[in-house]
């Protein structure tokens, strides 16, 4: 295939912005040389990568397969160059990270921390759910990621570095607020605010009390897609909830929660680092990684104690 990397860089884009006009501002070209390119890169292909409906630009299904190919492409020539400034002794670099909405809080005091000793590096971090993270990794969008397991079957590299005990939170004047080691058929009757189908919360809670013979939240219909609203509809007495302990510092404190002490509770969980399996990380990626793993523990304390 006879194209050039100008040619891709173009195409890659018109295709992400779906507009000659944008992908000219974005690369400071003129529109007219915007479509040259595209046109030249179509003539080599021998396939329309467009088609426009008056103002409307869409991909054709050839355009749709070159996105996947370019996209990769400019993603291992950046990943090249970022490992070729660490090896040229680069002390800057930039790291795309990205982490669930319950490791925001932990992930902001690990980069506080590690541009203390490295003030030079720059970095842009992705807050989504299990489903966004791992659709990231799987088309190399991000460097790394922290988050809860990752599937066995996919093609990742992981490394466990910290616990992330789950809990069963309450209004802190719940009836069950002051008792002490509830049984977990206690709860039977009790209606949860739970995470939505997919998540790692939802899947290991799930787990947990089919070993017991039953589902909570069954029926309850409270299903919220971030542990911010959870905790939110749990202190506003819609409930009780299961969340990451790392994520309470601030309603403990408060005294806007409370955790119950169940049996059988925290399930143990653990937080994770996570790139693609081969993936060349940059130095400054290297760098976070072996920081994370190595020092996580005695950066970020577990709210409440474990």
């Amino acid at each position: 295939m006879n194209v050039t990397l100008r040619q891709l860089k173009v195409f890659e884009a018109v295709a992400r912005h779906l507009s000659f006009t944008r992908a000219a501002e974005e690369l400071f070209l003129t529109q007219p040389a915007v479509s040259m390119q595209v046109k030249q890169l179509e003539q080599h292909i021998e396939l329309p990568m467009f088609e426009q409906v008056g103002k409307k630009v869409s991909l054709t299904e050839a355009g749709r397969e070159m996105q996947f190919y370019s996209r990769a492409i400019m993603q291992l020539l950046d990943e090249a160059d970022d490992v070729l400034d660490g090896l040229r002794g680069g002390e800057r670099g930039h790291l795309n990270l990205a982490v669930p909405s319950t490791a925001n809080q932990m992930t902001m005091h690990l980069l506080a921390a590690f541009r203390q000793r490295n003030p030079a590096f720059t970095f842009s971090i992705d807050i989504t759910n299990r489903e966004g993270l791992l659709r990231r990794l799987e088309l190399n969008e991000c460097d790394l990621v922290i988050m809860g397991k990752p599937p066995e079957d996919a093609a990742l590299e992981a490394v466990v570095f910290m616990d992330n005990p789950l809990v069963v939170i309450a209004a802190p004047d719940h009836p069950l607020a002051s008792r002490k080691r509830i049984d977990p058929s206690s709860l039977k009757q009790e209606t949860f605010v739970i995470r939505e189908p997919g998540s790692g919360t939802r899947i290991a809670m799930e787990r947990f009390f089919a070993e017991h013979g039953w589902r909570p939240g069954q029926g309850s219909g409270m299903e919220m897609t971030s542990n911010e609203a959870i905790k939110q509809a749990v202190e506003a007495g819609l409930g009780l909830g299961i969340v990451s302990r790392h994520t309470l510092d601030v309603e403990l404190a408060a005294g806007r929660l409370a955790v119950l002490d169940v049996k059988s509770f925290p399930i143990p969980r653990h937080w994770y680092i996570v790139q693609r399996q081969g993936k060349r990380l940059s130095a400054v990626a290297a760098r976070f990684r072996e920081f994370v793993i190595g020092e996580a523990g005695q950066v970020w304390q577990i709210p409440g104690g474990s």
